[in-house]
């Protein structure tokens, strides 16, 4: 029997695989291998469905995010490493994508993803001025840091390995935190 949540992670799929166009009912259905009813069982409509999916995604962001804050205790340099880590990762590396392409066209996922993104640009502008940065230094490092980030993202055409990623956030974190 298929739970809500069945439903929820098909979606993030196709929606990480064709946008947010990929997601109608009648793909959903075939990804799950069940019947528009059962899907209405769960959810009133695609409307209730997409909020779902918005709300897990949060969900899902806002618990790696609060490993963002955990790792204060960490060097600056480790803790901008660990979150960089976490947000170039394979896990959410085509759905982060995904979102940001939907955000553009739809007010409660562009919500979300605003709130997210203002916890990860605060937590990165902390660890700078942990290392010692001016406010506006960290604040102006903090937003290169957290656009080419995203940039990453949108530049590789599939997820890099984790040997390029770390070879690149090195090279990147050591331009980053010269002084």
């Amino acid at each position: 029997m298929l739970a809500a949540a069945d439903w929820v992670e098909a979606g993030f799929s196709l929606l990480a695989e064709g946008g947010a166009k990929g997601l109608t009912l009648d793909r959903l259905c075939r990804r799950v291998g069940a019947t528009k009813g059962s899907f209405y069982w769960h959810f009133a409509d695609l409307r209730t469905y997409r909020s779902a999916l918005v709300d897990t995604w949060a969900e899902v962001h806002d618990s790696d995010r609060a490993e963002f804050t955990a790792g204060s205790d960490l060097p600056p340099r480790e803790r901008l490493d660990q979150m960089m880590g976490i947000l170039l990762g394979q896990r959410h590396w085509m759905l982060e994508r995904a979102m940001r392409e939907w955000a553009r066209s739809d007010s409660e996922v562009a919500a979300a993803v605003a709130s997210s993104d203002r916890r990860v640009r605060r937590a990165v502008r902390q660890a700078y001025l942990d290392d010692g940065f001016t406010s506006e230094e960290a604040e102006v490092r903090a937003d290169a840091t957290f656009a080419a980030g995203v940039g990453f993202l949108h530049l590789a055409p599939s997820p890099p390995g984790p040997k390029v990623v770390a070879q690149q956030q090195k090279q990147f974190l050591d331009i980053m935190l010269r002084h």
